[in-house]
């Protein structure tokens, strides 16, 4: 793609580091948590896992498989998303309380929450289905999040003149929608849409696989398909698997990706037109097609036609629905009343179980935490090494950007947690193998978001600045201080926050793992929750989840967010 890369930014609304609020989603998420548990406890101690075949037949329904639960799982984010937005931006005292909420949310590492949402469903339903609905879950919560806060910003953001022309019209909330705000956030929403499918791999990939003692949660998929074809140390259905997934994330980039955000360019709201418009030569061909031409005007015209007539009925007098509001608030209030007092209640039995614990498990735990720390702080310095001067390279090249960012937007796609069993072949007979392997994984997970941010802070970097630079000879390391690194940080910073999370994300496949009948861990919070969903010690499951939890929130408040906010205000551009 020939335009530079956009800046993967997280969401950090302004505020203190640590408030009321976010007590409250801690409170309710120690809660939520100790009912899954509880609900975890009915699970089987014995599940046996599908067949899972290595024969070249099966990839093609493998990849199915895969796709069908990405899909599932986007479809039902993006419905949430623009109901969750558009409440949060429309409704001021909702979104008081549901934008601190996300907030909180996104920093979770959400496959902390794997064995304890898999086992829970285990216990209440078949095992395939559970793992199923787990996997859709996870792949949720990681789409979700950033989805919502692409639309809701967007919808902070309308233009004020349209805003008052859609008032003066007196457009229905239906056609509100339709014809303004969804058009104004589409281009934020393909581009989040194209990073949430990439995330959602690494997640579809470890569900997938996840397996810990007598419990097989895998599903029939392609990560199954390489884990399996990995231990058996079949090494062309092992190629072949992954050429599969690469080729299926290159033809979803080329016939879908890359035809939206050609069809997202008519929704830019710019004053001249870009010079390096997004091309895409599939979307050219659809615009030619007559066979499309033909269902637009005979299904898809009618049928919003439809939509705008049914919902786009003028607003009832002064009085009409009088009735309605109140029961309707009772009902909220109702069902909110009683999900809290639930969460309340698991969040009271949390802390007993907490305070159960000896202190030799917290030792334990906090040993955890710092090793995974660590390995986390290993994985992001070694990716900095090399994103950083490639990263300036690319984005400080316009000729090399548009041959390379095609090809590093494809290798950012594929799942690193797909290629776990590749690295678990290759190192595990080394010493120190899965302190290796893990420390791979966590980098293979990272570090495609600290070198998109860094392409992206070395191409906005104005150009006469650079020719300045040149023109006074400022070269080598005295460029890098004065201009490169100047210019690049606040971009750096937001990299470095999304791959801090995903590096504790994979931390949880990583320490831990069953290659060839053997249980292989190290020392870290991700081999403990393992260990503890195998062992059936629910407690230390809990408390090993919750201290993950707690440990990214934390450092997102105290270091990321103070690191992110010195960037904006010490470094910015205008």
């Amino acid at each position: 793609m020939s335009r530079p890369l956009r800046r993967f930014a997280p969401f950090l609304p302004p505020g203190p580091l640590l408030d009321v609020g976010d007590l409250a989603v801690l409170i309710a998420l120690a809660g939520l948590l100790y009912l899954g548990v509880r609900a975890a406890m009915g699970a089987p101690a014995t599940m046996p896992g599908p067949a899972i075949h290595r024969e070249v037949w099966a990839l093609p329904v493998y990849a199915l498989f895969s796709l069908g639960r990405m899909l599932a799982a986007y479809l039902l984010s993006l419905t949430f998303s623009l109901l969750y937005a558009r409440t949060a931006a429309r409704r001021r005292l909702a979104g008081q309380i549901m934008i601190p909420i996300l907030d909180v949310l996104q920093s979770v590492p959400i496959l902390s929450f794997l064995p304890v949402v898999l086992l829970g469903l285990a216990a209440l339903l078949p095992t395939g289905l559970a793992a199923e609905l787990a996997a859709i879950v996870l792949i949720f919560t990681s789409q979700a999040w950033n989805l919502t806060f692409s639309f809701y910003q967007a919808l902070q953001t309308i233009p004020g003149d349209l805003d008052e022309a859609a008032r003066t019209f007196r457009l229905s909330d239906w056609l509100r929608f339709r014809r303004l705000e969804l058009p104004f956030a589409a281009p934020g929403l393909i581009w989040n849409t194209i990073m949430s499918w990439a995330g959602g791999w690494f997640f579809l990939m470890a569900a997938e696989v996840y397996t810990v003692g007598e419990r097989d949660f895998r599903l029939p998929g392609l990560g199954a398909y390489l884990q399996e074809a990995a231990q058996a140390g079949d090494v062309p259905a092992l190629l072949l698997g992954v050429g599969v997934l690469v080729g299926l994330i290159v033809l979803l980039d080329q016939l879908v990706w890359r035809p939206l955000l050609a069809w997202g360019e008519r929704f830019q709201l710019e004053m001249v037109e870009s010079q390096e418009p997004v091309t895409s030569w599939f979307y050219n061909l659809l615009q030619r097609s007559r066979l499309l031409a033909g269902l637009q005007r005979r299904l898809f015209r009618p049928l919003l036609e439809w939509l705008d007539m049914r919902f786009s009925r003028p607003p009832q007098e002064d009085g009409a629905e009088k009735g309605r509001p109140l029961p309707r608030r009772l009902v909220g209030y109702t069902l909110g009343g009683i999900l809290g007092a639930g969460l309340l209640y698991g969040a009271f039995w949390a802390g007993g179980w907490l305070i159960s614990l000896p202190a030799s498990t917290w030792g334990e735990i906090g040993l955890g935490t710092l090793a995974t720390f660590l390995r986390v702080a290993v994985a992001i310095a070694i990716s900095l090494l090399w994103t950083v001067p490639l990263g300036v390279l690319i984005g400080t090249r316009p000729r090399l950007a548009s041959l390379l960012q095609p090809v590093v937007q494809v290798l950012a796609s594929i799942p690193a947690t797909a290629l776990f069993p590749i690295f678990l072949l290759v190192l595990l007979h080394l010493p120190a193998g899965l302190q290796l392997a893990s420390v791979f994984l966590m980098m293979t997970g990272t570090q495609w978001y600290i070198l998109f941010n860094v392409i992206a802070g070395a191409s906005a970097i104005p150009q006469d600045l650079k020719f300045s630079t040149e023109l006074l000879g400022v070269r080598g390391w005295r460029r890098w201080r004065i201009l490169l690194l100047p210019g690049i940080f606040p971009y750096l910073v937001t990299g470095l926050i999304t791959a801090s999370g995903g590096a504790w994300n994979a931390s949880i496949v990583a320490e831990y793992a069953v290659f060839g009948g053997q249980k292989q861990s190290v020392i870290g919070l991700g081999a403990l929750i393992s260990r503890a969903t195998g062992e059936g010690n629910y407690p230390l499951l809990l408390a090993a989840t919750l201290t993950m939890i707690v440990a990214v929130v934390l450092l997102n408040r105290l270091f990321w967010r103070r690191l992110y906010r010195r960037a904006e205000e010490q470094y910015r551009m205008d």
